[in-house]
C-alpha cells in the first residue's frame, strides 16, 4: 500500500513537470504580447491547482517528521471464540445395592460308619433273665444295634445274656446280663448303633478296655461280641500237654495290628493251657476261641474268648477267614 503511495506521487511530479516544460515552451512561442503572458501565467496556475489536488505527496523518505502522513494499520481482526459446548448433564446412577451375603448353615456330614436308629416304642420292659414275649422285643432291639444273638425266640439263653452283657460294657454299665431299668431305659433310647474305633477296612477289632469284640466290615460296624481277654497277671500252671512240667507266664493280648495265620476247624483243642474250641490264631499261641467261661472282666491266659455259640458263628458266617486283620488296643 505504501509503495503504490510513493509511485502516484513520482508520476504526479513527473506530469507537473512535463506541464511546467510545455507551458514554457508556449510562452517562448507566444512571448510577444503581455496578454498572451497573462494567459499562458493563467494556465500554469490552473496545471499546478489541478496537479497538487489530484496528487497526495508523501514524503515517505522521513516517516518521524511532523508532516508525514500517519501510516494506516490494519487492525488485526477479532477472532471469534468458537461457542462453548455445553454436554450434557452427566447422569448419577442409583447406587448399587449390595445384598448381605446369606449365610447358610454348615452342611453335616454324616460318616458312613454313623448309623441312625429309631427310639423303640413302646420302651422296653425291665425283665431281669425272664424269658417270654418282652423279652423276644428286646432280642430284636439288641439285633438292631449290632449286638449278636442266635435268635429272637424270646428264650433269655446264653447268648441273650451274652448279648445283654456286651450292650451293658458299651455303655459303661455294670455288665450282669439282666435287664434291668436302666438297661431297658437305655435300650428304649438309643438313636445310633454302637461303634468301634475303626471306621475303615474290613477288620476284627478286640477292645481290651471295654472288653469287647468288634466285626468291622467295609469301616462299618457290623455285629459286637462280648469277650474276655488276658488280665495282664503274672501266672504259673501245669502245662497240659506235658504231665510234671509248669507253664509260667504274662497273661497278656499282645496290642497291635496283627492277622489270622492258622486255625482249628473242628471242635475243642487240648491247649498247654487248657481247652480252647475252634481257635483262630492271630499272633502265637494266642487265638480268638470258644470257651465255657466269658465273664465280665478280663480272665484269660491271653487268648480272646467268646462263646462257644458265638464261635460257631464265626465259623458258619465266614465273618472272620484267613489273613483277617487283627487290631487289639487298650481302648485309649
Amino acid at each position: 500500500m505504501v509503495e503504490q503511495t510513493r509511485r502516484r506521487a513520482r508520476i504526479g511530479t513527473f506530469m507537473v513537470l512535463g506541464l511546467v516544460a510545455i507551458t514554457g515552451c508556449s510562452t517562448a512561442v507566444t512571448s510577444g504580447s503581455g496578454a498572451a503572458g497573462s494567459g499562458g501565467d493563467e494556465r500554469a496556475a490552473a496545471v499546478n491547482a489541478v496537479s497538487m489536488d489530484d496528487v497526495d505527496v508523501d514524503d515517505t523518505d522521513n516517516d518521524d517528521s511532523p508532516g508525514a502522513a500517519a501510516t494506516a494499520t490494519t487492525a488485526v481482526p477479532t477472532t471469534t471464540a468458537a461457542p462453548t459446548t455445553t454436554q450434557a448433564p452427566t447422569t448419577t446412577q442409583a447406587p448399587t445395592t449390595t445384598s448381605p451375603p446369606t449365610t447358610l448353615p454348615p452342611t453335616t456330614t454324616v460318616p458312613a460308619n454313623i448309623i441312625p436308629v429309631a427310639v423303640s416304642e413302646p420302651p422296653m420292659q425291665a425283665v431281669g433273665t425272664a424269658s417270654g414275649q418282652e423279652t423276644a422285643r428286646i432280642q430284636m432291639r439288641l439285633l438292631e444295634l449290632g449286638f449278636w444273638l442266635s435268635a429272637m425266640d424270646g428264650e433269655y439263653g446264653l447268648t441273650t445274656s451274652q448279648a445283654v452283657m456286651a450292650f451293658e460294657k458299651y455303655m459303661g454299665f455294670d455288665a450282669d446280663g439282666r435287664v434291668d431299668e436302666r438297661t431297658a431305659e437305655a435300650l428304649t433310647t438309643m438313636t445310633l448303633r454302637p461303634i468301634a474305633r475303626a471306621n475303615s477296612g474290613t477288620l476284627v477289632e478286640v477292645d481290651k478296655a471295654k472288653q469287647l469284640l468288634f466285626f468291622v466290615i467295609d469301616g462299618k460296624t457290623e455285629w459286637i461280641l462280648n469277650t474276655s481277654t488276658g488280665n495282664g497277671e503274672e501266672y504259673t500252671e501245669p502245662d497240659q500237654n506235658t504231665p510234671g512240667e509248669m507253664i509260667s507266664g504274662v497273661s497278656l493280648t499282645p496290642s497291635g495290628l496283627h492277622k489270622v495265620d492258622r486255625e482249628r476247624p473242628e471242635g475243642w483243642w487240648e491247649g498247654d493251657l487248657g481247652e480252647i474250641y475252634r481257635p483262630k490264631y492271630f499272633v502265637g499261641g494266642v487265638a480268638v476261641h470258644g470257651s465255657n467261661s466269658i465273664p465280665n472282666y478280663p480272665a484269660s491266659h491271653g487268648c480272646v474268648r467268646v462263646s462257644v455259640p458265638a464261635m460257631d458263628w464265626v465259623w458258619d458266617s465266614g465273618i472272620m477267614p484267613m489273613r483277617t486283620p487283627v487290631w487289639v488296643h487298650d481302648g485309649a
